[in-house]
Protein backbone atom coordinates (compact mmCIF):
# COMPACT_ATOMS: atom_id res chain seq x y z
CA UNK A 1 0.00 0.00 0.00
CA UNK A 2 1.08 3.67 -0.52
CA UNK A 3 1.77 6.02 2.58
CA UNK A 4 -1.64 7.75 2.02
CA UNK A 5 -3.65 4.56 2.03
CA UNK A 6 -1.49 3.36 5.47
CA UNK A 7 -2.45 6.82 7.06
CA UNK A 8 -6.12 6.53 6.20
CA UNK A 9 -6.78 3.06 7.13
CA UNK A 10 -4.89 3.53 10.47
CA UNK A 11 -6.59 6.92 11.87
CA UNK A 12 -9.72 4.36 10.56
CA UNK A 13 -8.33 1.46 12.74
CA UNK A 14 -7.53 3.92 15.84
CA UNK A 15 -11.29 4.99 15.86
CA UNK A 16 -11.34 7.57 13.33
CA UNK A 17 -15.24 7.24 12.71
CA UNK A 18 -16.09 11.13 10.83
CA UNK A 19 -13.75 13.12 9.05
CA UNK A 20 -14.71 16.55 7.65
CA UNK A 21 -13.31 18.43 5.08
CA UNK A 22 -13.14 19.76 1.64
CA UNK A 23 -11.24 17.81 -0.91
CA UNK A 24 -8.51 18.80 -3.05
CA UNK A 25 -5.76 17.27 -4.89
CA UNK A 26 -3.25 16.87 -1.86
CA UNK A 27 -5.68 15.21 0.50
CA UNK A 28 -7.63 12.97 -2.34
CA UNK A 29 -6.04 9.86 -1.40
CA UNK A 30 -6.21 10.06 2.10
CA UNK A 31 -9.51 11.31 2.68
CA UNK A 32 -10.68 8.07 0.21
CA UNK A 33 -8.56 5.72 1.87
CA UNK A 34 -10.30 6.61 5.55
CA UNK A 35 -13.15 6.10 3.50
CA UNK A 36 -12.97 2.60 2.18
CA UNK A 37 -11.61 1.85 6.01
CA UNK A 38 -15.67 2.76 7.34
CA UNK A 39 -15.02 6.58 8.11
CA UNK A 40 -17.78 8.76 7.04
CA UNK A 41 -16.81 11.98 5.20
CA UNK A 42 -18.50 15.14 5.77
CA UNK A 43 -18.47 18.34 3.54
CA UNK A 44 -18.06 21.55 4.27
CA UNK A 45 -18.28 24.86 2.15
CA UNK A 46 -14.81 26.06 3.43
CA UNK A 47 -12.54 24.65 5.52
CA UNK A 48 -13.00 27.26 8.31
CA UNK A 49 -16.46 25.56 8.56
CA UNK A 50 -14.79 22.04 8.35
CA UNK A 51 -12.32 22.70 10.92
CA UNK A 52 -15.06 23.68 13.47
CA UNK A 53 -17.53 20.80 12.77
CA UNK A 54 -14.78 18.46 13.47
CA UNK A 55 -13.96 20.54 16.82
CA UNK A 56 -17.80 20.67 17.38
CA UNK A 57 -18.33 16.69 16.77
CA UNK A 58 -15.42 15.66 18.82
CA UNK A 59 -16.71 17.63 21.80
CA UNK A 60 -20.27 16.72 21.92
CA UNK A 61 -19.59 13.17 20.65
CA UNK A 62 -16.27 12.65 23.34
CA UNK A 63 -14.54 10.85 20.44
CA UNK A 64 -11.97 11.13 18.04
CA UNK A 65 -12.17 13.44 14.72
CA UNK A 66 -10.47 14.03 11.53
CA UNK A 67 -10.01 17.36 9.69
CA UNK A 68 -8.72 16.35 5.86
CA UNK A 69 -7.70 19.80 3.64
CA UNK A 70 -5.96 21.06 0.75
CA UNK A 71 -2.68 21.60 0.72
CA UNK A 72 -1.05 25.51 1.63
CA UNK A 73 -4.58 27.49 1.09
CA UNK A 74 -6.94 24.64 2.71
CA UNK A 75 -4.33 24.45 5.76
CA UNK A 76 -4.65 28.59 6.32
CA UNK A 77 -8.31 28.32 5.62
CA UNK A 78 -8.91 25.92 8.53
CA UNK A 79 -6.58 27.89 11.41
CA UNK A 80 -8.63 29.81 13.07
CA UNK A 81 -10.98 26.68 13.69
CA UNK A 82 -8.12 24.36 14.44
CA UNK A 83 -6.66 26.91 16.88
CA UNK A 84 -10.04 27.02 18.70
CA UNK A 85 -9.87 23.19 18.95
CA UNK A 86 -6.06 23.11 20.20
CA UNK A 87 -6.57 26.24 22.76
CA UNK A 88 -9.62 23.82 23.73
CA UNK A 89 -7.13 20.72 23.95
CA UNK A 90 -10.16 18.94 21.55
CA UNK A 91 -8.97 15.36 20.00
CA UNK A 92 -8.32 16.09 16.34
CA UNK A 93 -6.56 15.18 13.71
CA UNK A 94 -5.54 17.35 11.33
CA UNK A 95 -4.56 15.87 7.65
CA UNK A 96 -2.37 18.28 6.23
CA UNK A 97 -0.80 17.53 2.62
CA UNK A 98 2.59 19.17 2.20
CA UNK A 99 4.19 21.00 0.11
CA UNK A 100 8.11 20.92 1.04
CA UNK A 101 9.38 22.60 -1.36
CA UNK A 102 9.73 26.35 -0.92
CA UNK A 103 9.76 27.29 -4.46
CA UNK A 104 6.03 25.85 -4.18
CA UNK A 105 3.38 28.35 -4.58
CA UNK A 106 1.53 25.85 -1.97
CA UNK A 107 4.36 25.86 0.59
CA UNK A 108 4.01 27.60 4.00
CA UNK A 109 5.88 26.32 7.66
CA UNK A 110 3.34 23.93 8.73
CA UNK A 111 5.54 23.06 11.56
CA UNK A 112 5.73 26.70 12.39
CA UNK A 113 2.09 27.03 11.82
CA UNK A 114 0.50 24.19 14.05
CA UNK A 115 3.18 25.12 16.84
CA UNK A 116 1.75 28.98 16.58
CA UNK A 117 -1.67 27.87 17.79
CA UNK A 118 -0.44 25.57 20.41
CA UNK A 119 -1.28 22.13 18.22
CA UNK A 120 1.42 19.22 18.03
CA UNK A 121 3.28 18.37 14.50
CA UNK A 122 4.22 15.32 13.32
CA UNK A 123 5.07 14.54 9.62
CA UNK A 124 4.82 11.38 8.14
CA UNK A 125 7.31 9.10 6.76
CA UNK A 126 7.14 6.34 4.49
CA UNK A 127 8.88 4.14 6.58
CA UNK A 128 7.14 5.11 9.80
CA UNK A 129 3.02 6.16 8.40
CA UNK A 130 1.28 3.63 10.54
CA UNK A 131 3.47 4.57 13.65
CA UNK A 132 2.58 8.13 13.08
CA UNK A 133 -0.36 8.14 12.19
CA UNK A 134 -1.50 5.51 15.43
CA UNK A 135 0.35 8.52 17.45
CA UNK A 136 -1.34 11.61 16.15
CA UNK A 137 -4.23 9.25 17.39
CA UNK A 138 -3.10 8.35 20.68
CA UNK A 139 -2.15 11.81 21.61
CA UNK A 140 -5.28 12.96 23.05
CA UNK A 141 -4.90 16.78 21.93
CA UNK A 142 -5.08 18.55 18.48
CA UNK A 143 -2.69 17.30 16.08
CA UNK A 144 -1.53 18.59 12.96
CA UNK A 145 -0.09 15.73 10.64
CA UNK A 146 1.83 16.43 8.04
CA UNK A 147 2.01 14.45 4.78
CA UNK A 148 4.54 15.70 2.41
CA UNK A 149 3.06 15.21 -1.39
CA UNK A 150 5.88 13.58 -2.72
CA UNK A 151 5.83 10.94 -0.05
CA UNK A 152 2.18 10.23 0.16
CA UNK A 153 2.80 8.03 -3.53
CA UNK A 154 5.32 5.77 -1.86
CA UNK A 155 5.04 2.52 -1.06
CA UNK A 156 4.52 2.38 2.75
CA UNK A 157 6.20 -0.10 5.16
CA UNK A 158 4.55 -3.00 5.90
CA UNK A 159 3.94 -2.78 9.54
CA UNK A 160 1.11 -4.01 11.03
CA UNK A 161 -1.97 -1.60 12.17
CA UNK A 162 -1.98 -2.33 15.90
CA UNK A 163 -4.22 -0.52 18.87
CA UNK A 164 -1.82 0.23 21.47
CA UNK A 165 -3.68 -0.51 24.68
CA UNK A 166 -3.97 2.37 26.80
CA UNK A 167 -0.99 2.33 29.59
CA UNK A 168 -2.60 2.08 33.16
CA UNK A 169 -2.11 4.87 35.35
CA UNK A 170 -0.61 4.91 38.83
CA UNK A 171 -2.55 5.20 41.98
CA UNK A 172 -2.61 9.58 42.37
CA UNK A 173 -1.29 10.43 46.17
CA UNK A 174 -4.71 12.44 47.65
CA UNK A 175 -3.94 12.93 50.90
CA UNK A 176 -3.45 16.02 51.28
CA UNK A 177 -6.59 16.61 49.48
CA UNK A 178 -8.42 13.91 51.88
CA UNK A 179 -7.18 16.42 54.61
CA UNK A 180 -8.33 19.59 52.75
CA UNK A 181 -11.73 18.09 52.50
CA UNK A 182 -11.96 16.98 55.98
CA UNK A 183 -11.26 20.26 57.17
CA UNK A 184 -13.49 22.22 55.19
CA UNK A 185 -16.91 23.49 56.23
CA UNK A 186 -17.70 24.66 53.31
CA UNK A 187 -16.35 22.98 50.39
CA UNK A 188 -17.16 24.20 46.68
CA UNK A 189 -16.44 21.66 43.67
CA UNK A 190 -15.51 23.58 40.09
CA UNK A 191 -15.60 21.10 37.73
CA UNK A 192 -13.88 22.34 34.55
CA UNK A 193 -13.37 20.93 30.56
CA UNK A 194 -11.35 18.40 32.07
CA UNK A 195 -14.00 16.71 33.79
CA UNK A 196 -16.77 17.32 31.55
CA UNK A 197 -14.73 15.41 28.62
CA UNK A 198 -14.91 12.24 31.67
CA UNK A 199 -19.05 12.55 31.17
CA UNK A 200 -21.24 10.31 32.96
CA UNK A 201 -18.03 8.59 34.88
CA UNK A 202 -16.72 12.55 36.25
CA UNK A 203 -19.71 13.07 37.24
CA UNK A 204 -20.67 10.25 39.14
CA UNK A 205 -17.22 9.95 40.78
CA UNK A 206 -17.81 14.16 42.15
CA UNK A 207 -21.25 14.27 42.87
CA UNK A 208 -20.47 11.02 45.18
CA UNK A 209 -17.83 13.39 46.69
CA UNK A 210 -19.35 15.68 47.54
CA UNK A 211 -22.25 13.99 49.12
CA UNK A 212 -19.88 12.46 51.34
CA UNK A 213 -18.36 15.98 52.31
CA UNK A 214 -21.35 17.88 51.57
CA UNK A 215 -19.40 20.34 49.27
CA UNK A 216 -21.35 22.39 46.14
CA UNK A 217 -20.97 21.73 42.63
CA UNK A 218 -20.02 24.34 40.28
CA UNK A 219 -19.19 24.48 36.85
CA UNK A 220 -16.85 26.26 34.39
CA UNK A 221 -18.44 27.74 31.16
CA UNK A 222 -16.95 25.20 29.20
CA UNK A 223 -18.44 22.56 31.79
CA UNK A 224 -21.82 23.73 31.78
CA UNK A 225 -24.54 20.77 32.67
CA UNK A 226 -22.03 18.33 34.22
CA UNK A 227 -23.99 18.39 36.96
CA UNK A 228 -27.68 19.31 35.74
CA UNK A 229 -30.52 17.65 37.62
CA UNK A 230 -28.34 17.49 41.14
CA UNK A 231 -30.15 19.92 43.56
CA UNK A 232 -26.58 21.07 45.17
CA UNK A 233 -25.70 22.26 42.00
CA UNK A 234 -25.80 26.12 42.06
CA UNK A 235 -24.23 26.02 37.49
CA UNK A 236 -21.70 28.59 36.33
CA UNK A 237 -18.87 30.11 38.44
CA UNK A 238 -17.42 33.04 37.00
CA UNK A 239 -19.08 35.89 34.80
CA UNK A 240 -21.97 34.15 34.04
CA UNK A 241 -22.91 33.18 37.62
CA UNK A 242 -26.32 33.51 39.18
CA UNK A 243 -26.59 35.82 42.49
CA UNK A 244 -26.80 32.98 44.41
CA UNK A 245 -23.73 31.11 43.62
CA UNK A 246 -21.33 33.70 43.82
CA UNK A 247 -22.34 34.17 47.32
CA UNK A 248 -22.13 31.31 48.19
CA UNK A 249 -18.70 30.38 46.00
CA UNK A 250 -17.69 33.62 47.66
CA UNK A 251 -18.22 32.12 51.06
CA UNK A 252 -16.16 29.05 50.75
CA UNK A 253 -13.76 27.99 53.27
CA UNK A 254 -12.38 25.12 49.95
CA UNK A 255 -12.47 25.38 46.91
CA UNK A 256 -11.61 22.22 44.65
CA UNK A 257 -10.85 22.45 40.66
CA UNK A 258 -11.31 19.66 39.24
CA UNK A 259 -9.98 19.55 35.68
CA UNK A 260 -10.13 23.48 35.58
CA UNK A 261 -7.43 25.91 35.26
CA UNK A 262 -9.67 28.99 37.33
CA UNK A 263 -8.69 31.21 34.70
CA UNK A 264 -9.86 34.72 35.09
CA UNK A 265 -13.21 33.98 33.56
CA UNK A 266 -14.16 31.34 36.08
CA UNK A 267 -13.07 33.47 39.35
CA UNK A 268 -14.18 36.72 37.89
CA UNK A 269 -10.04 37.95 38.25
CA UNK A 270 -9.77 36.26 41.21
CA UNK A 271 -12.35 37.85 43.15
CA UNK A 272 -14.68 35.20 43.19
CA UNK A 273 -12.56 33.16 45.47
CA UNK A 274 -11.88 34.30 49.58
CA UNK A 275 -8.39 34.86 50.05
CA UNK A 276 -8.43 32.80 52.83
CA UNK A 277 -10.30 30.27 51.42
CA UNK A 278 -7.57 26.92 50.58
CA UNK A 279 -7.46 26.10 46.62
CA UNK A 280 -6.77 22.97 45.94
CA UNK A 281 -6.71 21.78 41.83
CA UNK A 282 -6.63 18.24 40.18
CA UNK A 283 -5.33 17.65 36.68
CA UNK A 284 -3.86 14.98 34.34
CA UNK A 285 -1.82 17.54 33.17
CA UNK A 286 1.02 18.37 35.42
CA UNK A 287 1.58 22.33 33.59
CA UNK A 288 -1.79 23.07 34.39
CA UNK A 289 -1.35 22.67 37.56
CA UNK A 290 -1.13 26.58 39.19
CA UNK A 291 -0.67 28.26 35.77
CA UNK A 292 -3.59 30.83 36.52
CA UNK A 293 -3.28 31.34 39.82
CA UNK A 294 -1.11 29.71 43.28
CA UNK A 295 -2.86 26.78 44.62
CA UNK A 296 -2.30 25.18 47.79
CA UNK A 297 -3.15 21.70 47.50
CA UNK A 298 -2.01 20.53 43.40
CA UNK A 299 -3.16 17.06 42.59
CA UNK A 300 -1.67 15.34 39.37
CA UNK A 301 -4.14 12.56 38.49
CA UNK A 302 -7.11 11.70 36.48
CA UNK A 303 -10.38 13.75 38.05
CA UNK A 304 -12.31 10.13 38.52
CA UNK A 305 -9.68 8.32 40.02
CA UNK A 306 -8.56 11.43 42.61
CA UNK A 307 -12.61 12.10 43.32
CA UNK A 308 -12.88 8.32 44.08
CA UNK A 309 -9.89 7.53 45.89
CA UNK A 310 -10.74 10.71 47.92
CA UNK A 311 -14.24 9.41 48.73
CA UNK A 312 -13.16 5.65 49.60
CA UNK A 313 -11.01 8.19 52.25
CA UNK A 314 -12.75 10.36 53.87
CA UNK A 315 -15.55 10.39 56.87
CA UNK A 316 -19.03 11.39 55.81
CA UNK A 317 -19.58 15.06 56.61
CA UNK A 318 -22.95 17.67 56.28
CA UNK A 319 -20.65 20.41 54.73
CA UNK A 320 -23.01 23.47 53.31
CA UNK A 321 -26.10 20.97 53.17
CA UNK A 322 -29.04 21.99 55.40
CA UNK A 323 -32.60 21.86 54.01
CA UNK A 324 -32.69 25.67 54.10
CA UNK A 325 -29.91 26.03 51.08
CA UNK A 326 -31.47 23.35 49.17
CA UNK A 327 -35.06 25.01 48.99
CA UNK A 328 -32.96 28.36 48.07
CA UNK A 329 -31.03 26.68 45.61
CA UNK A 330 -33.86 25.48 43.97
CA UNK A 331 -35.65 28.76 44.10
CA UNK A 332 -32.74 31.30 43.28
CA UNK A 333 -30.52 28.28 41.31
CA UNK A 334 -31.45 29.79 37.79
CA UNK A 335 -31.13 32.95 35.80
CA UNK A 336 -34.52 33.04 34.60
CA UNK A 337 -35.60 32.98 38.06
CA UNK A 338 -33.71 36.08 38.64
CA UNK A 339 -36.31 38.63 38.01
CA UNK A 340 -35.80 41.76 35.46
CA UNK A 341 -37.26 44.51 33.96
CA UNK A 342 -38.60 43.34 30.33
CA UNK A 343 -37.08 45.79 28.03
CA UNK A 344 -39.02 44.47 24.87
CA UNK A 345 -40.26 46.81 22.63
CA UNK A 346 -39.87 49.55 19.65
CA UNK A 347 -39.96 46.04 17.41
CA UNK A 348 -37.49 44.41 19.07
CA UNK A 349 -37.50 41.88 21.50
CA UNK A 350 -35.31 41.86 25.00
CA UNK A 351 -32.96 38.82 24.38
CA UNK A 352 -33.32 37.26 28.48
CA UNK A 353 -37.22 37.28 27.29
CA UNK A 354 -36.17 35.66 24.16
CA UNK A 355 -33.88 33.11 25.97
CA UNK A 356 -36.15 32.45 28.20
CA UNK A 357 -39.52 31.96 25.87
CA UNK A 358 -37.19 29.26 23.61
CA UNK A 359 -35.66 27.38 26.48
CA UNK A 360 -39.77 26.72 27.25
CA UNK A 361 -40.41 26.23 23.85
CA UNK A 362 -37.65 23.54 22.99
CA UNK A 363 -37.42 19.43 23.79
CA UNK A 364 -35.34 19.10 26.99
CA UNK A 365 -32.86 16.53 25.47
CA UNK A 366 -31.23 19.53 23.39
CA UNK A 367 -27.88 20.34 22.43
CA UNK A 368 -26.75 24.19 22.53
CA UNK A 369 -23.70 25.84 20.52
CA UNK A 370 -23.15 29.26 21.68
CA UNK A 371 -20.88 31.47 19.12
CA UNK A 372 -18.38 34.29 20.62
CA UNK A 373 -19.92 38.29 21.10
CA UNK A 374 -21.64 40.02 23.38
CA UNK A 375 -24.62 38.13 22.67
CA UNK A 376 -23.40 34.82 24.33
CA UNK A 377 -24.23 35.43 27.70
CA UNK A 378 -28.12 34.90 27.42
CA UNK A 379 -28.31 31.55 25.75
CA UNK A 380 -25.20 30.51 28.03
CA UNK A 381 -26.91 31.28 31.16
CA UNK A 382 -31.07 30.63 29.90
CA UNK A 383 -31.20 28.03 27.97
CA UNK A 384 -30.89 24.48 30.37
CA UNK A 385 -28.99 21.53 28.95
CA UNK A 386 -29.26 17.74 30.07
CA UNK A 387 -25.53 17.11 30.96
CA UNK A 388 -22.18 18.25 29.76
CA UNK A 389 -22.32 17.18 25.89
CA UNK A 390 -25.38 19.03 25.52
CA UNK A 391 -23.61 22.41 25.49
CA UNK A 392 -20.56 23.04 23.23
CA UNK A 393 -18.85 26.59 23.66
CA UNK A 394 -16.25 27.82 21.43
CA UNK A 395 -14.72 30.64 23.43
CA UNK A 396 -10.92 29.04 23.95
CA UNK A 397 -9.62 31.60 21.09
CA UNK A 398 -12.57 34.02 21.72
CA UNK A 399 -13.62 34.22 17.76
CA UNK A 400 -16.44 34.91 16.33
CA UNK A 401 -18.11 32.74 13.33
CA UNK A 402 -17.04 29.57 14.96
CA UNK A 403 -20.96 28.73 15.95
CA UNK A 404 -22.85 27.64 13.03
CA UNK A 405 -20.36 25.11 11.85
CA UNK A 406 -19.50 23.69 15.44
CA UNK A 407 -23.34 23.48 15.89
CA UNK A 408 -22.96 20.83 12.44
CA UNK A 409 -20.59 18.81 13.77
CA UNK A 410 -22.45 18.67 17.27
CA UNK A 411 -25.65 17.46 14.93
CA UNK A 412 -23.75 14.97 13.62
CA UNK A 413 -22.45 13.46 16.41
CA UNK A 414 -25.92 13.42 18.33
CA UNK A 415 -28.65 13.44 15.35
CA UNK A 416 -31.08 12.11 18.49
CA UNK A 417 -31.21 15.85 19.98
CA UNK A 418 -32.43 18.55 18.35
CA UNK A 419 -29.13 20.97 17.75
CA UNK A 420 -29.61 25.05 18.46
CA UNK A 421 -26.95 27.47 17.30
CA UNK A 422 -26.61 30.34 19.36
CA UNK A 423 -25.18 33.33 16.88
CA UNK A 424 -24.79 36.96 16.60
CA UNK A 425 -25.57 38.61 13.33
CA UNK A 426 -22.06 39.26 12.84
CA UNK A 427 -20.89 35.64 13.93
CA UNK A 428 -23.96 34.46 11.63
CA UNK A 429 -22.93 36.66 8.50
CA UNK A 430 -19.10 35.32 8.71
CA UNK A 431 -20.32 32.19 8.43
CA UNK A 432 -23.90 31.54 6.45
CA UNK A 433 -21.95 29.63 3.55
CA UNK A 434 -22.41 26.72 6.20
CA UNK A 435 -26.37 26.91 6.07
CA UNK A 436 -25.60 25.14 2.41
CA UNK A 437 -24.25 22.05 4.37
CA UNK A 438 -26.45 22.33 7.38
CA UNK A 439 -29.50 22.17 4.32
CA UNK A 440 -27.19 19.04 2.42
CA UNK A 441 -27.07 16.98 5.85
CA UNK A 442 -30.81 17.50 6.72
CA UNK A 443 -30.15 18.19 9.95
CA UNK A 444 -32.57 18.92 13.16
CA UNK A 445 -30.84 22.70 13.63
CA UNK A 446 -32.40 25.63 14.77
CA UNK A 447 -29.99 28.75 14.12
CA UNK A 448 -30.92 31.50 16.34
CA UNK A 449 -29.33 34.94 15.60
CA UNK A 450 -29.16 37.49 18.12
CA UNK A 451 -29.40 40.05 15.92
CA UNK A 452 -28.59 44.24 17.27
CA UNK A 453 -27.02 44.91 13.47
CA UNK A 454 -23.70 45.58 15.02
CA UNK A 455 -20.54 44.21 16.79
CA UNK A 456 -22.62 44.79 20.01
CA UNK A 457 -18.95 43.96 22.09
CA UNK A 458 -17.17 46.95 20.23
CA UNK A 459 -20.76 49.18 20.73
CA UNK A 460 -20.65 48.55 24.28
CA UNK A 461 -16.97 49.02 24.77
CA UNK A 462 -16.04 52.18 22.77
CA UNK A 463 -19.23 53.52 22.75
CA UNK A 464 -19.44 54.80 26.70
CA UNK A 465 -16.06 56.99 26.35
CA UNK A 466 -17.52 58.98 23.20
CA UNK A 467 -15.81 57.03 20.13
CA UNK A 468 -17.65 56.97 16.82
CA UNK A 469 -19.53 53.44 15.80
CA UNK A 470 -19.57 53.84 11.81
CA UNK A 471 -17.03 50.91 12.02
CA UNK A 472 -19.09 48.72 14.10
CA UNK A 473 -22.55 49.10 13.08
CA UNK A 474 -24.20 48.31 9.87
CA UNK A 475 -27.86 48.45 8.12
CA UNK A 476 -30.44 46.32 9.79
CA UNK A 477 -30.58 42.86 7.13
CA UNK A 478 -33.27 40.35 6.40
CA UNK A 479 -30.89 37.29 8.35
CA UNK A 480 -34.29 35.37 7.56
CA UNK A 481 -34.44 35.56 3.75
CA UNK A 482 -30.63 35.28 3.57
CA UNK A 483 -31.48 31.88 4.99
CA UNK A 484 -34.09 31.26 2.91
CA UNK A 485 -32.10 32.01 0.27
CA UNK A 486 -29.56 28.78 1.36
CA UNK A 487 -32.67 26.78 1.22
CA UNK A 488 -33.39 26.97 4.91
CA UNK A 489 -36.67 28.06 6.52
CA UNK A 490 -36.38 31.85 7.84
CA UNK A 491 -38.19 33.63 10.72
CA UNK A 492 -38.22 36.94 11.69
CA UNK A 493 -38.80 37.76 15.30
CA UNK A 494 -39.66 41.14 17.22
CA UNK A 495 -42.00 39.89 20.11
CA UNK A 496 -43.35 36.85 21.56
CA UNK A 497 -45.88 36.24 19.55
CA UNK A 498 -43.40 35.98 16.87
CA UNK A 499 -41.78 32.61 18.42
CA UNK A 500 -45.48 30.63 17.08
CA UNK A 501 -43.31 30.09 14.06
CA UNK A 502 -40.65 28.27 16.03
CA UNK A 503 -43.42 26.60 17.79
CA UNK A 504 -44.75 24.98 14.31
CA UNK A 505 -41.37 23.91 13.07
CA UNK A 506 -40.70 22.06 16.25
CA UNK A 507 -44.31 20.56 16.03
CA UNK A 508 -43.41 19.60 12.22
CA UNK A 509 -41.37 17.27 10.58
CA UNK A 510 -37.90 20.05 10.61
CA UNK A 511 -37.15 18.45 7.19
CA UNK A 512 -34.88 22.00 7.12
CA UNK A 513 -33.13 23.74 9.44
CA UNK A 514 -34.77 27.09 10.85
CA UNK A 515 -33.00 30.40 11.07
CA UNK A 516 -34.50 32.46 13.52
CA UNK A 517 -33.48 36.58 12.84
CA UNK A 518 -34.54 38.15 16.62
CA UNK A 519 -34.33 41.47 16.48
CA UNK A 520 -32.83 42.49 19.70
CA UNK A 521 -32.96 45.11 21.86
CA UNK A 522 -29.13 46.77 22.41
CA UNK A 523 -29.40 49.83 24.37
CA UNK A 524 -26.99 48.18 27.09
CA UNK A 525 -24.21 46.00 26.86
CA UNK A 526 -24.53 42.47 28.36
CA UNK A 527 -23.92 42.70 32.20
CA UNK A 528 -20.96 40.45 32.19
CA UNK A 529 -19.73 42.24 29.25
CA UNK A 530 -17.79 44.86 31.61
CA UNK A 531 -15.80 42.22 33.80
CA UNK A 532 -15.16 40.18 30.42
CA UNK A 533 -13.40 43.29 28.99
CA UNK A 534 -11.23 43.50 32.07
CA UNK A 535 -9.48 40.96 30.09
CA UNK A 536 -8.62 42.51 26.93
Amino acid sequence: MKVAEVVGRSLAAHGVKHVFGVVGSGNFHVTNALVAAGARYVPAAHEGGAASMADGYARVSGRLAALSVHQGPGVTNALTGVAEAAKSRTPLVVLAPEATSPRSNFFIDLPGLAASVGAEFRRVGAATAADDAAWACRAGRTVVLGLPLDVQGEPAALTAVAVAAPAEEPAPPVASLVDALAAARRPVFIAGRGASRRGEPARAALTALADRCGALLAVSAAAKGLFAGDPWYVDVSGGFATPLAAELISGADLVVAWGSTLNMWTTRHGQLIPPDAVVAQVDRDPAALGVNRPVDVAVRGDVVAVAQACAAALAPAPGWRTPELRARIAAEGRWRDVSYVDESGAGRIDPRTLSVALDDLLPAERTVVVDSGNFMGYPSMFLSVPDAAGFCFTQAFQSIGLGLASALGAAVARPDRLTVAALGDGGFLMSAAELTTAVRLGAPLLVVVYDDAAYGAEVHHFGPDGHPLDTVTFPDADLAAIARGYGCAGLTVRGRGDLDGVRAWLDGPRERPLVVDAKVVSARGSWWLEEAFRGH
